[in-house]
């Protein structure tokens, strides 16, 4: 059985760490996580009081802010750039494969987001690059009736998203953070990238994007956790 890409050894401790944030005295808080030390934003940041172009507030409920990605752990796949395939297949007309250089001589996209993990921890003005998946569903021309994406990654791990939001302009497969290569933490080479979820659907190590009819829930949806996982509804749990 795989182990988790994005939540795996804290999901024990996840009610335990969220009633621990939620406590947490005002002002600025140091947090030891997974063997590292994170910057917890004081209380009263500006910018979790800023709202989105959608009205939405920049800062979902229940959620505190680091100043870095938290490692996660999961059971990698190979970080090799020269070994990197990604299938992109289902109900389309036009089924590919890229490798690592084909990925890079796409239309490259730089962008600034936010993420947010099912574990109460957000990054606000994370910088990305990669390429966008709705210009990967153009060129496989999946069809009229795919209603769903499933992300594929290695060990069998999938995560599902609805096909109006894996397609949405901010949803790539990244295969840079800050500048720089994904570090072995965070899924290189490459991993979908999908801020307007939670960060478990952002499958890292990613391998193939599938489309589909129907609803296929992934690793986590079968196992309790919310099939959408919208952060703003706080969508954690099913």
């Amino acid at each position: 059985m795989p182990k988790p890409k994005d939540d795996s050894p804290e999901l024990e401790n996840v009610i335990r760490r969220r009633a621990f944030l939620r406590a947490a005295a005002a002002g600025t808080s140091f947090l030891a996580l997974g063997g590292g030390t994170y910057v917890l934003a004081a209380t009263d940041d500006p910018r979790a009081k800023q709202l989105r172009p959608d009205g939405r507030p920049r800062l979902p409920p229940g959620q505190r802010i680091l100043d870095a990605l938290k490692p996660m752990g999961g059971d990698p796949g190979d970080p090799s750039p020269s070994a990197f395939k990604l299938h992109v297949h289902g109900d389309v007309d036009n089924p590919f494969d890229l490798d690592f250089a084909g990925l890079l001589a796409l239309p490259q996209t730089e962008q600034t987001c936010d993420v947010h993990c099912v574990t109460g921890w957000s990054v606000l003005g994370a910088r990305f690059t990669g390429v966008k998946v709705a210009e990967l569903a153009k060129m496989a021309k999946v069809r009229d009736t795919v209603r769903h994406v499933i992300f594929e990654a290695a060990n069998g791990y999938t995560a599902n998203v609805r096909l109006a939001e894996a397609t949405a302009p901010n949803v790539l497969i990244a295969h840079k953070h800050e500048g720089h290569p994904l570090t072995r933490p965070h899924g290189p080479p490459a991993r979908a990238l999908v801020p307007d979820l939670y960060f478990w659907k952002s499958a890292k190590w990613v391998t193939g994007i599938r489309f589909v009819r129907t609803d296929r829930p992934g690793y986590w949806e079968t196992r309790g956790y919310h099939n959408h996982a919208d952060p703003w509804s706080e969508e954690r749990y099913g």
